[in-house]
């Protein structure tokens, strides 16, 4: 029989990002409690910037667009928010996405495979992504809880199961 397999893999689905975007924008520009504030929140280039006239309301729109990412099921920790920054007479955040495993962090995910996953379940880094195989698919089931139970400073996604 053959190996079954699947991919460990961290990505953000673009569109969904872009919606709760939207959907933030929108509540900022009609909530009373920022009228007057010249609050605002866009994609710039690949970053999100987002601007207030004071550092508490740049971060009142910060707790509105991840409170938008979380209710459409994207981690927080695929968002890479800075501090607040004094530029003129307003306040800006810049926030990235991280899409893809790093090469230390892939290492991380197989140790802890190799280190307290059931044996002979192999895990290889191919990229930005880790394959995890084993020829019994109940042994990748029990890796996956026993990923989804560990916490990582990174999102992780599971796809290809097979």
């Amino acid at each position: 029989m053959a190996d079954s397999s699947f991919d460990i893999v961290s990505k953000v689905e673009r569109q969904e990002v872009d919606n709760a975007l939207n959907q933030a924008a929108k509540e900022i520009s009609q909530r009373y409690d920022f009228k007057g504030v010249d609050a605002s929140i866009a994609w710039s280039g690949e970053r999100i910037e987002m601007r207030a006239n004071s550092k508490e309301r740049v971060e009142a729109v910060l707790d509105i667009f991840q409170s938008k990412l979380v209710k459409r099921g994207i981690s927080l920790k695929a968002l890479d928010t800075g501090d607040p920054q004094a530029s003129g007479k307003e306040y800006r955040i810049g926030a990235s996405l991280q899409e893809g495993i790093s090469q230390d962090n892939a290492k991380k995910v197989a140790k802890v495979i190799r280190d307290e996953g059931p044996k002979g379940v192999k895990a290889q880094v191919q990229g930005e992504e880790l394959r995890v195989t084993s020829k019994s698919r109940d042994s990748l089931q029990e890796v996956i809880t026993l990923l989804k139970g560990k916490d990582f400073d990174f999102a992780l996604q599971f796809v290809n199961y097979r």
